[in-house]
């Protein structure tokens, strides 16, 4: 199963907290041990059963999810294309914090999963009630997407090469 789209973040994983895996986040890793504290106050759990959607593509993007506990794989049109398996302490969806647009990807539970959910009316309240953690949460997921965009550019680039080399 070929992959268009790797989780760029990922590091070796073998957190045991809720905590453990917001500092390994990068929207998260800055904040202090009390803006993290006040993050996972308003964190909502879900619990998703194998072959389970998370969301459709085409559905409102609600917010984010990190996963707590399983995998997730995250498929693309009407054949279901893979573009990413995640796993503990991978994030997804963190464009619709700051997008309304529809998912452009479907999620979907490969094993049974716990996700922490992060939804954009908290953080719109956060940056409401704390104008500093919300300026921070918001400059760090404008670099994470930079960041995905970026991969993904270097990703198409290539097979953009390879698809004139054989021809």
């Amino acid at each position: 199963m070929s992959k268009i789209w790797e989780n760029i973040f990922r590091k070796k994983r073998n957190a045991d907290s809720i905590e453990e895996i917001l500092v390994k986040i990068p929207i998260f890793q800055d904040l202090t041990p009390r803006e993290l504290k006040t993050i996972k106050s308003i964190l909502y759990q879900r619990e998703y059963k194998t072959n389970e959607f998370i969301f459709k593509e085409g559905d409102a993007g609600l917010g984010m999810y990190i996963i707590f506990n399983g995998k997730v794989i995250i498929t693309c049109g009407n054949d279901k294309q893979t573009l990413a398996e995640l796993e503990e302490g991978d994030f997804f969806g963190e464009l619709s914090l700051l997008d309304e647009s529809p998912r452009s990807a479907s999620a979907v539970a490969k094993t049974p999963c716990i996700l922490l959910c992060f939804f954009k009316p908290e953080l719109l309240d956060i940056i409401e009630r704390n104008p500093k953690l919300g300026c921070k949460i918001i400059f760090k997921l404008a670099w994470t997407i930079g960041e995905r965009l970026k991969s993904t550019n270097e990703q198409l680039k290539a097979l953009n090469c390879q698809s004139r080399k054989s021809e």
